[in-house]
């Protein structure tokens, strides 16, 4: 009798479950395109709610939480075709347990609930995701939360796309801006992003340079290391950081009527 009495909730939650995800989906696939990005996330964000909630009612059962991945999946696909896989769902779920704190409960039901179309006026006001979700993706990925925050606003202010978001990951370049500072610029650093202030903070200790495809030595000719940064010119610039840019190579420059050679010159034009 208990068996049946879990069944018929578990029954009366999935299909409660699969249709407002329905509803949803068919609401968000006919919204303009200008605002497809925060329709999309806005999506994986209100499925993500609602698969915890419903899994919370069986949060002592570990296959009542897997069964609702599992069958919302197939309802979705029968219904739309790709795009709501059971890994989707799963990171969709993530993300929700990721950024929850990051909408209001206004801007939810006025999407989710009510989609109204006066949620894009909030949308301008509020503003709660800045990239795409393909990003979001990238940044789930790191667990510290401070860290997460720091990759997110440099990637939306500096427009870098998901492969730059990698690879600046990959070079540690939080971690290589948090140890030249104190605790509190570090703290700024996940609040504010890479703010310049002082001619300190334009320049990074060390630079990686993993792109240029040199091989291993314990040193390397000028003209070697200059050849590969100027092949390398985008991903260089992106490496020394904000304000940079490309003058010219074996550039001429007179100090005081005295003339020098520089290899390749680079001017700080945002500082």
């Amino acid at each position: 009798m208990k068996n049946e009495i879990n069944e018929s909730v578990y029954d009366i939650n999935m299909d409660k479950l699969c249709q407002n995800s329905i509803e949803l989906i068919k609401y968000a696939r006919n919204i303009t395109a200008k605002q497809v990005n925060n329709v999309q996330i806005m999506t994986y964000y209100s499925l993500g709610r609602w698969i915890v909630e419903v899994q919370q009612q069986g949060k002592h059962r570990a296959e009542y939480g897997k069964k609702i991945i599992i069958n919302l999946s197939k309802k979705l696909t029968e219904e739309f075709g790709k795009g709501f896989s059971e890994s989707t769902l799963e990171k969709a779920r993530k993300f929700y347990l990721t950024y929850k704190d990051r909408i209001s409960e206004t801007l939810f039901t006025e999407f989710a609930i009510k989609k109204s179309e006066t949620v894009f006026t909030i949308f301008e006001e509020e503003h709660p995701f800045v990239v795409t979700w393909s990003h979001y993706l990238q940044l789930m990925r790191i667990e510290n939360e401070d860290e997460r925050s720091f990759y997110e606003i440099e990637a939306a202010r500096e427009k870098w796309g998901v492969r730059d978001l990698s690879r600046q990951y990959n070079s540690s370049l939080y971690e290589r801006l948090a140890l030249s500072m104190d605790k509190d610029k570090v703290q700024r650093l996940s609040q504010e992003g890479n703010v310049i202030t002082t001619s300190k903070d334009v320049l990074k200790d060390p630079y990686v340079l993993e792109f240029v495809g040199l091989e291993d030595k314990y040193n390397y000719s000028e003209t070697d290391l200059e050849n590969r940064l100027l092949d390398n010119l985008q991903q260089f610039l992106l490496e020394l950081g904000k304000g940079f840019t490309f003058v010219a190579r074996q550039k001429k420059i007179f100090i005081r009527r005295r003339s020098f050679q520089s290899g390749s010159c680079f001017f700080i034009t945002d500082f």
